[in-house]
């Protein structure tokens, strides 16, 4: 294929085939970007050091130095003109600026790499788009586990984790909230967070396994913030996944999420009796609180029904 038309075919590439509910901007593999490949996809959130086929292409490269300057060097600065070393979040579209790599692509030891993570940690401010299903807020583009966390894989592979819309009407406001620590290693349907309102206490699974990399303390200071904003400020932790696309199994997402929530409020009016109806807020939005408003049905009996029973992992007991 000529340069002039792979060059055209590389930039002009519609987003197609992005798996859903990862939050990049392209998802074209980097190794396509350059020219390695022509059709290849980005199935790994753009987490290339977890990534089979980046560290299977880098040691073949790493073996043979000349390879490596005639294939992807070359590639790069005829398709990119500026360099031909381009930073992998310049390839990815994380940064506009026309980055160069310093770092032998070891963004494992790249500074501003871990630049970048730090600044996604910090929850974004705008507002989450989200859809209702019963009633039920599901925010866009977020996967949800069926013991109501969710789930949402940002770019280089994290995942941020938080307690659905039905959850938190479920339960009322905590009075409190206790997190994983840091580095803690969480299994998918294990335990992963602790709630409790007044006497009552309930867990709620991890919908993703991997190990905590940042909490959300002002959640544990003021825990109320879970229950006014469950999808933005009142995320509750961060994890690093092994491979981010295994963790989607058994996870909801888009339509399925929203059937899914159908059936979970038609579980509980069916728990609760036609009386729910008359408790509803205006609009047909289901009440804020429905341990407050039907305490006969009991803390534990709510618990066991929509969180299930989450493993307790062996180090915890």
């Amino acid at each position: 294929m000529p340069l002039k038309e792979q060059e055209k075919n590389v930039k002009a590439k519609k987003q197609t085939n992005i798996i859903n509910g990862f939050q990049v901007i392209e998802d074209e593999c980097i190794w396509s970007k350059t020219g390695m490949f022509q059709t290849r996809l980005c199935d790994n959130v753009y987490d290339c050091r977890t990534c089979p086929f980046d560290r299977a292409m880098q040691k073949t490269f790493s073996a043979d130095p000349q390879k490596k300057s005639a294939g992807w060097a070359k590639n790069a600065k005829d398709i990119y003109k500026w360099t031909n070393i381009p930073c992998r979040h310049a390839l990815t579209g994380r940064v506009t600026a026309a980055k160069v790599c310093v770092n032998n692509y070891e963004c494992n030891h790249c500074a501003y790499d871990q630049m970048l993570d730090d600044e996604d940690m910090d929850f974004r401010d705008e507002k989450v788009a989200c859809m209702k299903a019963s009633g039920y807020l599901l925010a866009d583009e977020y996967y949800y586990h069926k013991g109501h966390t969710w789930a949402r894989f940002e770019h280089g592979g994290r995942v941020t984790i938080g307690f659905d819309d039905f959850m938190v009407k479920l339960f009322g406001s905590p009075s409190n909230i206790s997190l994983p620590h840091l580095g803690a290693k969480l299994k998918k349907d294990q335990a992963g967070v602790t709630f409790s309102r007044s006497d009552n206490e309930a867990t709620a699974c991890s919908p993703v396994t991997g190990t905590v990399l940042a909490i959300n303390n002002r959640v544990q200071e003021h825990p109320e913030i879970v229950h006014d904003d469950p999808y933005n400020e009142g995320w509750l932790y961060i994890v690093e996944p092994r491979m981010p696309k295994l963790n989607l199994r058994g996870l909801f997402y888009g339509k399925d999420s929203l059937e899914w929530t159908d059936r979970e409020s038609q579980k509980l009016l069916r728990l609760i009796g036609p009386e729910y109806q008359n408790l509803a807020a205006a609009g047909g939005d289901p009440v804020d609180d429905i341990y407050a408003s039907f305490p006969e049905i009991g803390w534990d009996r709510l618990a066991k029904t929509f969180l299930g029973s989450p493993k307790v992992p062996k180090e915890s007991k």
